[in-house]
């Protein structure tokens, strides 16, 4: 069972967007068990969920703000909704929970220098400085040939960890996110570019460099 958290200590990154089409790709394209479990008390990806269409590829969600988090043994993956501001003890607790954490960031300087503070915060923390987690980094909302976005760019590969890809400002995420359904499970002709997108993503969680060291 493989377990990914999305996590970012500032607001409005995106968390909820990389959490539900990580997990409509995993059950859509993989044919995968998944289960979303919502640390946030806004309760986003449950809202989601709830909007999610019965012929689609089943879900399931947990309210990890108040229930444990108990999936059956044959769930494929777990993803880790976590909210912002989370630090301390919590943030510790949560990240031992986990062998992956995706951090996705906005090209705005507010949130490039929050995001250099909390990759800081999170290196020290025992299990990530031990590599018992891994760490990646993924660009959200990016209009693509601006210099914000490539200042972003210009910072996220001079981190130590890796920048797997970038999703661009689209439409399809807003219509995805209304419908209760993933960028992948939009008609192609209008949604191939931004499917392109995460295959870098799904490629780098699939290898083994994704995984803590044994």
């Amino acid at each position: 069972m493989r377990k990914i958290m999305v996590l970012n200590a500032k607001g409005g990154c995106g968390k909820t967007t990389i959490t539900t089409n990580l997990a409509s790709y995993y059950a859509c394209v993989e044919d995968a068990k998944v289960v979303i479990a919502d640390f946030d008390p806004q309760g986003s990806s449950l809202d989601w969920l709830k909007a999610r269409p019965e012929e689609v590829a089943e879900i399931i969600g947990i309210n990890a703000c108040t229930d444990p988090i108990k999936v059956a043994r044959n769930t494929d993956y777990v993803i880790f909704d976590v909210p912002a501001g989370t630090s301390g003890k919590t943030l510790s607790t949560l990240v031992r929970k986990v062998e992956t954490i995706i951090i996705p960031v906005l090209p705005s300087p507010i949130d490039i220098r929050a995001c250099s503070r909390f990759i800081h915060e999170l290196l020290l923390l025992s299990k990530v400085s031990r590599k018992k987690v891994k760490l990646a980094v993924v660009a959200n909302r990016v209009k693509e040939n601006t210099t914000i976005y490539h200042d972003l760019e210009k910072f996220l590969k001079r981190l130590r960890i890796p920048f797997v890809t970038h999703f661009r400002d689209s439409m399809n995420y807003i219509h995805s996110a209304q419908y209760g359904i993933g960028v992948c499970e939009l008609a192609a002709s209008s949604a191939n570019k931004d499917f392109e997108q995460w295959q870098p993503l799904v490629k780098w969680l699939a290898s083994k460099r994704s995984l803590p060291n044994q």
